[in-house]
């Protein structure tokens, strides 16, 4: 479980606190999504989470990040990260070497995992995202899609407990981003692999995600289960958040009345809703 409390931070260079007061659960094999508005501390906190914060930036620290009881502040990145995978925003900085098969490696041998076990983990990692067949290509000849799933196979063989996110899909076309997502689905559901994304695609995280906190200038505002936090579509709208169309309109015919039941996730409930109210 990772388990933030009263979590404030500000940047050694910053004005203002870039986190203020975070608390948070995240239960062990939780799908979470994490959206707001541009600068609302998205990136940051996902920096406290894995240690970033404060091993690499530097700044006023207060309060604590909890990775199964052992606080972040007193573990060393390199015990954090066999516990949490990390894929950044950008993709090509990630990358340390020029061969797929040897991106993979690099981690394994850092880590000086055992000779024996090295072939058994670069395989079923590389398998796990569907990319065996691209073990021997260059990095630089793949599509965008396909770098962050050596990224994803790269941190799998190190066999984390944790893959956190940031907007791996930002740069990808829809079909690369679906395909992304559903490979975090497997992880999460077939091996257990406990998900925390950031990603603006909130259609995305309706249809994957279990369950979603907001973020605005620094703070979680809304916490919960998908549905419910998505409830709120017109307070989410006022910080700058869109909101699929499909939950804003379903959201809109039930505070007229003329809609029951929970908030519409995808085309097929708002279908039925309007059906409902055509033909009651």
């Amino acid at each position: 479980m990772i388990t933030i409390e009263n979590l404030t931070f500000k940047y050694k260079s910053g004005k203002d606190n870039a986190l203020f007061n975070i608390n948070l659960n995240i239960d062990d094999g939780d799908f979470l999504g994490i959206i707001g508005e541009s600068g609302a501390g998205k990136s940051t906190l996902t920096y406290a989470i894995n240690g970033i914060i404060p091993h690499h930036y530097q700044g006023d620290y207060y309060g604590s990040v909890k990775i199964d009881g052992d606080d972040t502040f007193d573990t060393t990145p390199g015990v954090l990260s066999l516990r949490i995978g990390s894929l950044l925003q950008d993709i090509d900085s990630q990358m340390v070497s020029s061969v797929v098969e040897d991106e993979i490696l690099y981690g394994l041998e850092n880590l000086s995992i055992p000779r024996e076990a090295i072939e058994e983990r670069l395989s079923s990692s590389l398998e796990a995202v569907g990319i065996a067949p691209l073990r021997y290509r260059s990095i630089d000849s793949l599509s965008g899609g396909q770098k962050q799933k050596v990224a994803i196979a790269a941190i799998l063989a190190l066999r984390p407990k944790v893959l956190l996110l940031d907007e791996p899909t930002s740069d990808l076309d829809p079909k690369s981003s679906v395909q992304i997502f559903r490979i975090l689905r497997e992880l999460n559901e077939k091996q257990g692999i406990t998900i925390v994304i950031v990603e603006q695609k909130i259609m995305l995280l309706c249809e994957y995600a279990r369950n979603l906190a907001v973020m605005s200038k620094g703070r979680i505002i809304l916490n919960g289960r998908v549905r419910d936090v998505l409830k709120n579509s017109a307070e989410l709208e006022k910080i700058g958040i869109n909101c699929p169309r499909i939950v804003t309109l379903s959201n809109k015919l039930k505070e007229i009345n003329a809609g029951s039941g929970e908030v519409c996730l995808c085309i097929d409930e708002a279908e039925t809703m309007v059906r409902s109210i055509i033909y009651g």
